[in-house]
């Protein structure tokens, strides 16, 4: 029998075969039971997060949790159904395709020997010639790495979709939280939860808006009408800094190789700055300066002002800077970021089956919209829908927004202003001249007296001779500094706009109580229409808060019983961020795994009792309750201290250890995590 004919697995599709795609069950497992382990599994896990709540919950929250039913078994059936049924499967699909793609790669192997014309050693040396390129598995090796990958998103899925359950239950609301979690919550510009004009007790709105800064993209995003030189410099600018990187790391590890201290933020920073003049310096007209070693200056200067397109009557196919235009057009480094940046979210939306019927990409301005809807009528729309718009602003964009934001806020200042004099006209010219109408009028009609029987007297001016500084409606605004002048929040303006609309409001329900003049009627249409259109200003981002880079602006409605955009919009939000963000990333905690400051002499403890103050059996600590009366103390063991006991005069001592050759301040006792927590 030739190896053709060698037999196969099963390329079949069943829940229960062994070895067929989507089984329960695998050969590769040597027919475990896998419904007993699971159980086990889940039992284990639920108990741990019942045992955490309660260990955290007082008593009285944890009578009134949820008693419509078991928490432990909405927990079970939660992790059985998001960890079993996903995890289970994927794996043993995973395993399964893993054998048969290993069976067919040993067959190929056979082939070539069994063959009676191909000898082994004719295939070993043709093996040896055809060199790295030729006669490998690569492609065994990206189906393996395809399919992980794969397997990795449908459990990233599940658990994101199982986090998300599972802190509704505990919260029993929906809040900011639900939508950014972890590592990306610093980039929340806003987010408002409101209730619905058109059905305020059933349905909710949400603005959130999302800014993911330059520096974070992991593809950078250049507006279409940026020059082929920028382009070009900006790449030379990233591979001056990634050479300086590369410096500075050897540097480091030098230092340590020789026993030396290692270098402080502070020294890295001044490492670096100091390493630039190495690589470019700013003579622009010396074709021998530094900053033209990658590229020389007379290919430079022929990039000089040419953008995203020539003309037509100008293009030339041999010329210098068409084919320099066209090496950069090929690699798609001016489209790659926002391109990368679209494909994600659209492609997200589809697997997460929250689908669109509107799309508009302005890829020249940079500027994508979408819309579950295609209709903009809020009150012809459902109630489950929601509206996407990612924006990318560079700094010349931001200042014209912020432009155009003080005067709009401006405004909305003179027309409201504007509504409140003739209001307040009206109010005293419709006052009887004689009837004390208000605190004003009785006022005016004792200022002879006041002047008389108090003022002179004391000698203090009268109240109509101060300055009047409060206006009665907000508090005085502090003075601004420089900071407020580049960062406007406009939030006194704002609170000022909002108090006058109430009080307008107010003082024409005084005014004419159920009378309806055609003066009360007008007014009223113009307060409603201003207070209506500074609502949605105020709804809007404030530019002044926003810096250069993707701005993901979403609006949301959802049902508050169901939540079921809500929830959707969450994972889309959390996966796209992910794809596209590298996140925060803070250098020193970046480097602080590699200093000595972590090998310390109390990272590796032992706890013992002195041997030179022996004590009664029944007063010595055991070692248990001295663990954790160390960690219930702020103070860190020290290597001579004693953990003195709750009970009793026993002592038991702290004794020292070596950290164990090998780690850099990572015993197995009393050792840190990343996180500072202290691990077992």
């Amino acid at each position: 029998m030739g190896a053709i004919d060698l037999p196969k697995s099963p390329n079949v599709f069943h829940p229960e075969k062994p070895s067929a795609v989507g089984s329960r069950n695998s050969l590769a497992q040597d027919y475990r039971d896998q419904q007993a382990e699971v159980n086990q599994l889940l039992e284990e896990e639920t108990n741990k997060i019942i045992h955490h709540i309660n260990a955290k919950l007082p008593k009285d929250v944890l009578e009134r949790l949820d008693i419509m039913g078991g928490l432990k078994e909405k927990l079970y059936n939660y992790l059985n159904q998001n960890y079993q049924n996903m995890f289970n499967r994927y794996m043993v699909t995973t395993e399964d395709e893993m054998v048969k793609k290993v069976r067919n790669f040993v067959d190929k192997e056979e082939t070539k020997v069994l063959a009676r014309y191909t000898p082994k050693e004719i295939a070993n040396l043709l093996d040896e010639v055809g060199g790295a390129d030729k006669f490998n598995t690569g492609e065994i090796e990206k189906s393996m790495i395809n399919m992980y990958g794969h397997l990795q998103g449908h459990i990233q899925r599940g658990v994101n979709d199982l986090e998300n359950l599972t802190n509704s239950i505990l919260r029993q609301k929906t809040d900011t939280g639900a939508f950014i979690r972890g590592e990306n919550a610093y980039s929340i510009v806003k987010c408002a939860f409101k209730d619905s004009l058109f059905k305020p007790k059933t349905v909710t709105d949400v603005k959130l808006s999302v800014n993911i800064l330059d520096a974070e993209l992991i593809s950078p995003i250049y507006h279409y009408q940026v020059t082929v030189e920028y382009l070009i410099k900006e790449l030379l600018s990233k591979h001056i800094i990634e050479n300086i990187d590369k410096e500075v790391e050897k540097l480091k590890d030098q230092r340590i190789d020789q026993g030396l201290e290692e270098l402080t933020d502070s020294e890295i920073i001044f490492t670096k700055m100091s390493k630039i003049e190495k690589y470019t310096d700013d003579n622009m007209e010396d074709a021998k300066s530094r900053r033209y070693d990658v590229i020389s200056k007379t290919v430079m200067d022929r990039l000089v002002g040419l953008r995203a397109e020539i003309d037509p009557s100008e293009y030339d196919q041999l010329n210098v800077r068409e084919n320099l235009k066209k090496i950069v057009d090929i690699e798609n480094i001016r489209t790659r970021g926002f391109n990368t940046a679209v494909n994600s979210i659209t492609s997200i939306l589809d697997t997460s089956k929250m689908g669109y019927q509107y799309i508009e990409n302005f890829k020249n301005a940079r500027e994508l919209i979408i819309r579950e809807y295609e209709d903009t009528d809020a009150a012809q729309l459902p109630d489950e829908r929601y509206a996407v718009k990612m924006r990318y602003y560079d700094p010349a964009q931001l200042i014209e927004e912020r432009k155009a934001y003080d005067v709009q806020m401006k405004s909305f200042e003179n027309e409201v202003a504007h509504l409140w004099d003739v209001l307040e006209v009206i109010y005293e010219g419709g006052k009887p001249a004689f009837k004390v109408t208000d605190f004003k009028d009785l006022a005016k009609k004792q200022r002879n007296r006041i002047r008389k029987e108090i003022k002179a007297k004391t000698g203090d001016p009268m109240y109509e001779d101060i300055a009047k500084v409060w206006d009665e409606i907000t508090f005085i605004k502090t003075g601004e500094t420089e900071v407020e002048r580049m960062n406007r929040t406009y939030v006194y303006e704002k609170n000022k706009v909002h108090q006058k609309i109430i009080l307008m409001r107010n003082k024409m329900k005084a005014m004419y109580d159920y009378r309806y003049p055609v003066e009360r009627r007008v007014m009223e249409d113009r307060l409603a229409i201003l207070e209506r259109e500074f609502n949605k200003f105020d709804y809007m981002i404030n530019p002044y808060h926003i810096q250069p880079g993707l701005l993901l602006d979403v609006d949301i409605t959802s049902l508050k019983r169901k939540k079921v955009t809500l929830n959707g919009m969450a994972n889309v939000l959390n996966e796209f961020l992910h794809g596209v963000s590298k996140g925060f990333q803070d250098a020193a905690f970046a480097s602080f795994s590699r200093r000595r400051s972590t090998v310390r002499e109390d990272i590796a403890q032992s706890f013992a009792a002195d041997a030179e103050e022996p004590a009664p059996a029944s007063n010595v600590v055991a070692p248990a309750q001295a663990y954790l009366d160390m960690l219930n103390t702020d103070e860190p063991a020290s290597s001579a201290g004693l953990v003195p006991a709750k009970s009793g005069r026993g002592r038991a001592k702290v004794a020292d250890a070596k950290p164990k050759k090998g780690g850099r301040g990572r015993g197995r006792s009393g050792g840190r995590g990343k996180d500072g927590i202290r691990q077992i």
